[in-house]
């Protein structure tokens, strides 16, 4: 009996399933299937070429600017204005009728004035992450925009 269940699910195969037709659309499905995938291949490897060509791109813009700033700075060193600087910072001269001003250090008085202004400014960025997001999405900063503007 077991030998006759084989012979029948090979006859229902063979006769049922493995027909030309099946055999030819199976195989154009394996053709497209490949085709697709030696398609998606290459664009991930044309992408892949791409960013690298990017990369080349931006280093070479970014040692052009280099090149071109060292350049400006090698025109600048060579202008009298320069020479002119740099003789007064290291050997100190000065021209005819000029006076040298030297100012102190800032006193601490000085420097606690500047410190509150400063200090606002930190307290006010201080607003906590999830307050500024409850802001953006219940519109919490547009009322204090809309009540500052009609006031």
């Amino acid at each position: 009996m077991p030998d006759i269940n084989i012979h029948k699910i090979i006859y229902t195969l063979r006769h049922k399933y493995l027909t030309f037709n099946n055999v030819v659309i199976a195989a154009a499905f394996l053709i497209a299937a490949s085709w697709v995938w030696g398609s998606l291949e290459v664009m991930q490897r044309n992408y892949a070429l791409q960013k690298e060509v990017d990369i080349k791109q931006r280093q070479l813009q970014l040692t052009k600017l280099q090149r071109d700033s060292l350049e400006l700075q090698k025109k600048y060193y060579q202008t009298d204005e320069y020479k002119e600087l740099a003789v007064r910072d290291t050997l100190g001269l000065v021209k005819p009728g000029e006076k040298l001003l030297i100012l102190p250090d800032n006193t601490d008085q000085a420097k606690a004035a500047d410190a509150p202004v400063q200090q606002t400014a930190a307290v006010q960025q201080a607003v906590p992450n999830l307050q500024q997001w409850l802001n953006f999405l219940f519109g919490g900063n547009s009322k204090s925009i809309n009540s500052n503007d009609e006031s």
